[in-house]
């Protein structure tokens, strides 16, 4: 037997003995498809109202803070208490953090239904990340960050155009004023872009991105605690108790994030509507 022939037979057979190896810690492997990450429609399928998990998702998150608001100022009190007191708290955070701290305590007042509107839409939405049997904020996929962000979008553009006239509010937006005319020809397509294109895509980018990387890293930690348990070999099965530690520790991180997200998001808000409304002093 040649020495080519007994390469090829002890080559195959440590490939069955890896195989099997891989199997037996790892068990079947299945690779995601497009419908993990697009779930098909579970309502009305086929039809313009089709509707998905993340759908049915946001709809009942949404339904929840309505629920929520209408029931903690159904019969506000003078001395605030349970709900309603935890609802005044988070309007005055929006309020006095956000809104007052941005635009000064006039209009701020002017503005606040809008930014309390985007905060508390942002943050209840998240919450679905964290929440058994939910387990991934609809702030996860491109579409509602997007509708959010074309809120902001219009209502600073409007509120700057409102007050200036559209000519002047554009030339105040993209021209910097004292600087060498030369320079004009580099920084007005910068501020142009910087201004009208970018302020949406990132605040679009940053949440998604965001509440993706959570779900994705959640994802991990409880499946890895999954498969050490129920489908790898004997000794995985010590591991488990460090992967479900890091999904409960990461847990509370996206708890902090879920906050911060939604606290980032009104603030920016907050910011692109004082500079719109100041646009000829920068």
């Amino acid at each position: 037997m040649s020495d080519r022939t007994v390469g090829q037979r002890w080559l195959a057979a440590r490939t069955r003995e890896r195989t099997l190896s891989v199997t037996t810690l790892a068990g079947e492997f299945h690779a995601p498809s497009l419908d993990d990450f697009f779930p098909k429609a579970v309502l009305f399928q086929g039809t313009v109202f089709e509707l998905d998990r993340l759908m049915l998702i946001r709809i009942l998150m949404s339904a929840v803070l309505i629920a929520i608001l209408m029931v903690a100022f159904r019969r506000p009190q003078i001395v605030p208490r349970g709900l309603q007191n935890v609802a005044e708290s988070g309007l005055m955070f929006v309020r006095e953090q956000i809104c007052d701290e941005v635009l000064g305590k006039e209009t701020g007042k002017r503005y606040f239904p809008l930014i309390a509107t985007i905060f508390f839409t942002v943050l209840f939405l998240n919450f679905s990340g964290v929440i058994p049997f939910l387990n991934i904020s609809s702030n996860a996929r491109i579409g509602m960050p997007l509708v959010l962000a074309v809120i902001a979008y219009v209502a600073f553009n409007y509120i700057g155009i409102k007050k200036y006239g559209f000519w002047k509010y554009m030339r105040s937006s993209i021209v910097v004023p004292d600087v060498p005319p030369a320079m004009h020809v580099l920084l007005i397509p910068i501020e142009f872009i910087s201004t009208f294109v970018l302020r949406p895509f990132t605040l679009t980018v940053r949440l998604m991105a965001n509440m993706l990387a959570g779900h994705i890293m959640l994802v991990l930690f409880f499946s890895a605690t999954q498969f050490f348990l129920f489908d790898g070999a004997a000794w995985m099965k010590g591991l488990s108790p460090f992967s479900l530690l890091g999904g409960f520790a990461f847990t509370l991180f996206e708890l902090l994030v879920i906050f911060l997200q939604a606290y980032v998001f009104a603030l920016l808000t907050a910011v692109y509507i004082g500079l719109a409304q100041h646009a000829d002093s920068h």
